[in-house]
């Protein structure tokens, strides 16, 4: 049961600290008396970052990747190589693909992974936008770069099953990735060297059988 700290205004703002993930209510009790006891510039300064993010951040219209305006700065790179694109499956995961340098194409964010029992079909993420680029931009190789879940790997197949017809290699990551992990919680050398041993995934789906 939460509990209450002799001020509404305290209890609302542990209340509220205590909702985003990983932070349980003595961790936003300490957050929340830190701030206290600081200049009240250094919350105003949180606060209004905060706000002006969850208002003012847009998407990528191209790989759905967030930016603040227009592109974003990955697909406006000249640098970046277009004929590679690695799909992930939300924001967290081109950070932390970026943090390994070892990808120099774009990526395409889904915005999840298809779940039935969670009722999320394919065309609740971005797969469609995903076979058109491939269509219409000269994509060469799709990376599938999706955790190594049963969701994972129900997305990888129906996004093979989508490209099959298209003239594009379909790779996708090592398995150096332990089975059921998140790919956000892999360290940056194995995640690095799984995009560099990267597979045909129809090779990994054939062995399957």
């Amino acid at each position: 049961m939460f509990t209450t700290y002799n001020s509404q205004l305290l209890d609302n703002a542990v209340s509220e600290l205590s909702k985003l993930p990983g932070i349980g209510e003595k961790t936003a009790l300490r957050l929340a008396l830190h701030l206290l006891r600081k200049d009240v510039s250094v919350s105003d300064a949180l606060g209004n970052a905060i706000i002006e993010m969850r208002h003012n951040i847009n998407y990528c219209p191209e790989c759905h990747n967030i930016c603040d305006d227009g592109r974003c700065s990955i697909c406006s790179d000249p640098r970046r190589d277009r004929s590679t694109v690695c799909v992930v499956e939300n924001v967290k995961d081109v950070i932390t693909i970026e943090a390994t340098h070892e990808h120099h194409g774009t990526y395409h964010v889904l915005g999840g992974l298809v779940s039935p029992l969670d009722g999320i079909s394919p065309n609740d993420i971005e797969i469609a936008s995903l076979v058109d680029r491939v269509k219409s931009q000269g994509v060469s190789e799709v990376i599938l770069a999706l955790s190594p879940t049963m969701e994972g790997d129900t997305t990888n197949f129906y996004i093979y099953r989508k490209l099959a017809d298209l003239p594009v290699r379909i790779t996708m990551l090592a398995r150096g990735l332990s089975i059921g992990n998140e790919l956000e919680y892999t360290d940056e050398l194995t995640l690095g060297r799984s995009i560099q041993n990267r597979m045909l995934f129809s090779d990994t789906f054939h062995n399957d059988q």
